[in-house]
């Protein structure tokens, strides 16, 4: 997986440079393996702070910074016109660093536990016996950080090779010398580099391949296939990894700290070429695309211009939830994130046709790191998405809010629109946890193997939380908690899947061996809302995206109620739904928070009935056609002497 985020470069058609050039580069690259060589340029580097904090690193001012770009939150440097990094490709696609080094005018000095790392004027310089690896060298000669997770733009007006993120990991030197071993290879910053083209190679992309500036020869969504039929998208998630990023105010399981998880997804395109084939194994039916033929799939920076297939720039979109299943058997959701806009494919993989930026190839595979899904330039809320079409509304959103085309530059925090959760969640006995991850793509045929989820376990460590994962799975952490194919006895898993998205309800009841039995009702909105909008692309403006505000089962007459609970994760109760009991239902309705897109409510009820299969209803918060829908469930059986209809109403 090391090469996953750095296997592919851009489709190089960077003109001969102007400028100032050195002594040639005398190796010679045999045809397969062109080289190229950068230099000069700005770095810049966005330090998690929170996490330096935490664990014991003091970073200080910058020194020698240049003026910072407005929109991607980095302190910058010069990098020097002396030495140069050397790199080569193959077919355009990146294939390593060879050698050389590149400097910083400037950097920082970081107190650590017994002294100091002088990081003023670090260099780049690839790794030993890794050549996907850089390490970030300082004034010792010694690599206390790393960077991996490269991701590439081309920069041709500029002359420039453009690594729009890079992670900076901590080494595992450095964490034995913080006292803090769990550490190593977590991501500390996020780095970007400018760099100039000093020496032009070969082994460029070859002609005739999808040109993703124009739209040419790609196979998107629609595109006629060979034989018949056409290509259709289908975006698998391939893995994913939490890691802590901060915490607020935390002082362990017995607080009410807030604490920041982030994780580094990858994802990969179906495989697919005229046949079905395994594109993730191990995973069963959701690891192999029904779709004959893998489309190739838009992958545009927000506010880059308007490219095919749609006139816009669109591009996928990334969330991620967290979740407890409680000891009683019953799950919660307990933390989610705001959206991620994506904005660079690296195409990697040694199936992968395409070596650009900015269109996802059949087979191809990409990585968002730590640092870069941390990012403050590309979070957002889920409120301007529509999910089942996986549309932005860029009118009115937080980066255009005045609707002129133009990207504004909010002030986005370091708490803002991440998975947040309570510390508190945490200190529940013998409960365990899901970790779940999303890609969302337009057109993608199949939602449930373009998320996966994971187990999780939380460690106090006396300062931060760490995190550790197992257990890697497609599909929601709904489908886990209860499985749709294989139910266990009274328990039952129903999907909703309409054309304004998909949705979940999921039972399990309980014996609790005194003539009561506990009801547990899980509803997930997956991508369900019936949005309301102005406008059109690319010009869209999100008005609404809401999903459901009432959840009911039926109550046959003479059942008893003894205990009903709701639960929406975030220990508030001014937004808690009300719960109501007469009419022969038992209603839980929104007070101000609806069930939206991504987000699972749990609500649970004792009655003195065993249970018996039943209909809940799922009441749409947007006015509209269906006003509501009807889902299979189980619900308290009629006592003696009712009948129940099929519509799960007690007979008058």
């Amino acid at each position: 997986m090391k090469h996953l985020a750095c296997a592919a470069l851009f489709a190089l058609g960077v003109p001969a440079i102007g400028v100032a050039q050195p002594a040639p580069v005398t190796d010679v690259a045999p045809p397969e393996a062109a080289r190229w060589s950068i230099w000069g340029g700005t770095a810049g580097v966005r330090w998690n702070y929170g996490l330096a904090e935490r664990i014991g690193l003091r970073i200080g001012a910058p020194q020698q910074r240049i003026a910072d770009a407005p929109n991607r939150h980095f302190q910058r440097f010069e990098m020097r016109r002396e030495g140069a990094l050397v790199f080569h490709l193959e077919s355009g696609h990146f294939r390593g660093f060879d050698g050389g080094s590149l400097q910083a005018r400037g950097g920082y000095s970081i107190d650590v536990p017994g002294g100091r790392i002088d990081l003023s004027g670090f260099r780049l310089v690839p790794r030993t016996g890794d050549p996907y690896v850089l390490d970030l060298v300082s004034a010792d000669g010694k690599a206390w950080f790393y960077i991996d997770r490269l991701m590439y733009d081309r920069r041709t007006p500029d002359h420039a090779l453009w690594i729009r993120t890079m992670d900076v990991r901590i080494s595992p030197e450095l964490a034995r010398r913080l006292g803090q071993p769990m550490v190593a290879r977590w991501a500390i910053a996020d780095m970007e580099l400018d760099s100039e083209v000093l020496r032009r190679g070969g082994g460029a992309a070859p002609a005739g391949s999808c040109d993703d500036q124009v739209g040419t020869n790609c196979n998107f969504a629609g595109t006629p296939a060979p034989g018949g039929g056409t290509y259709q998208a289908d975006l698998f998630m391939l893995a994913f990894d939490p890691q802590f990023s901060r915490c607020n105010g935390c002082t362990g399981p017995s607080g009410h700290g807030t604490v920041v998880f982030t994780p580094s997804s990858s994802l990969k395109n179906n495989v697919n070429d005229g046949s079905l084939q395994v594109t993730i194994p191990n995973q069963g039916a959701l690891g192999t695309s029904s779709v004959p033929w893998a489309a190739d799939i838009p992958w545009y920076t927000k506010f880059s211009g308007s490219f095919p297939p749609y006139g816009n720039d669109q591009h996928p979109f990334l969330i991620w939830n967290m979740y407890r299943l409680n000891a009683d058997g019953s799950i919660e959701q307990i933390g989610r994130s705001g959206v991620k806009h994506a904005f660079l494919t690296v195409n990697s993989g040694s199936t992968c046709p395409y070596s650009f930026g900015h269109v996802l190839g059949r087979s191809c595979e990409d990585t968002y790191g730590t640092g870069n899904n941390d990012s403050p330039s590309d979070l957002g809320p889920r409120s301007e998405i529509i999910p089942a079409t996986n549309q932005w509304g860029r009118c009115g959103s937080i980066y255009d809010p005045n609707c002129d085309g133009s990207e504004d530059f909010p002030n986005v925090g370091d708490y803002d629109y991440r998975l947040t959760v309570d510390e508190a969640q945490f200190n529940q006995a013998s409960s365990s946890y899901l970790f779940e991850s999303w890609y969302l793509a337009r057109q993608d045929v199949n939602i449930y193997n373009s998320m996966g989820t994971v187990s999780t376990t939380q460690n106090w460590s006396g300062s931060f939380w760490g995190i550790n994962a197992s257990g890697y799975k497609l599909g929601p952490a709904i489908d886990r908690w209860v499985d749709p194919l294989a139910p266990a006895a009274n328990a039952m898993n129903t999907e909703l899947a309409v054309g304004e998205g998909h949705a979940k309800l999921a039972v399990k009841v309980t014996d609790n061996g005194d003539g009561t039995w506990r009801y547990d009702y899980a509803v997930m909105n997956l991508d369900f809302a019936r949005a309301v909008t102005q406008g059109a692309e690319p010009n869209l403006r999100v008005v609404s995206n809401k999903g459901f505000d009432r959840f009911s089962v039926p109550l046959p007459a003479g059942v008893v109620v003894s205990a009903t609970r709701f639960s929406d994760g975030d220990l508030a109760a001014a937004n808690d739904w009300s719960v109501d009991t007469s009419g022969g239902r038992v209603t839980w309705t929104a007070s101000t928070a609806t069930l939206d897109w991504g987000s699972l409510y749990a609500f649970s009820l004792t009655a003195s009935s065993a249970p018996v299969a039943a209909v809940g209803n799922l009441r749409v918060a947007q006015a509209g056609s269906p006003a509501a829908f009807d889902l299979a469930t189980f619900a308290p059986a009629p006592v003696a002497g009712d009948v129940i209809f099929a519509n799960g109403f007690d007979a008058p």
